[in-house]
């Protein structure tokens, strides 16, 4: 396949946290008043599928219900320490994936590129801007301030429009199966994932890769 556009999703595609989230997760006990229990790994495994990006409280709230229950600390409220996490967690503490630059120039060689990210302006700006992507895209949409998020195919719209190029002609870049491969399919782009696991889900990538430096290989075909 030959594409004329890129467009990349940005959470464990582009960037990845930098900032502690241990000293984030205890703070955020103290907030509430609180002893803590617990570790962010083990919130993070108790947690149910892929982040719901319109309810990033309740989300949490519910891994952290099934962690307290684990503890016996009926006595916290699981939605309030999951508020003072997220309040806690700075976003501005990124850094790009080894290899984004690298993708990102090979894209730029193609035509216009973009980011899609299901988050919302007001927490996923502030992490383009740490990471100097503003400049250098051409068009951003910010899927969690629409009334539809990926996989849904409006977002992908959104974005086609704002860069002027063709979905068939588009390759779309990112790391969940059910929302990036399932919503670039459904709206007609190429779908490159960048592989968590060895499990596919049952979904069907157009290419699958271990880094973001596969993907000057991809766009070179």
């Amino acid at each position: 396949m030959t594409f004329d556009s890129v467009v990349f999703d940005l959470d464990n595609t582009l960037c990845r946290r930098t900032g502690d989230v241990d000293a984030a997760y205890r703070r955020a006990f103290d907030r509430v008043g609180a002893d803590p229990f617990g570790a962010p790994e083990k919130l993070w495994a108790a947690l149910d599928g892929p982040p719901d990006p319109g309810d990033r409280t309740g989300y949490l709230g519910a891994g952290f219900a099934r962690v307290a229950a684990r503890h016996g600390r009926s006595d916290v409220d699981p939605i309030a320490v999951a508020a003072a996490l997220l309040d806690e967690i700075d976003n501005a503490e990124v850094e790009l994936l080894p290899g984004a630059e690298r993708a990102l120039d090979a894209a730029r060689a193609l035509g216009p590129i973009g980011i899609l990210t299901n988050g919302p302006e007001r927490r996923q700006r502030v992490k383009i801007e740490a990471l100097g992507l503003e400049p250098t895209v051409d068009a951003i949409v910010y899927a969690g301030d629409l009334p539809r998020r990926k996989p849904h195919v409006d977002p992908f719209e959104a974005i086609l429009t704002d860069l002027e190029v063709a979905a068939d002609r588009t390759l779309y870049v990112g790391d969940s199966l059910a929302y990036d491969v399932a919503g670039a399919h459904n709206a007609g782009l190429g779908a490159a994932w960048l592989r968590q696991d060895d499990d596919n889900g049952g979904y069907d990538p157009d290419y699958v890769l271990d880094s973001l430096i596969d993907l000057t290989d991809v766009l070179a075909e």
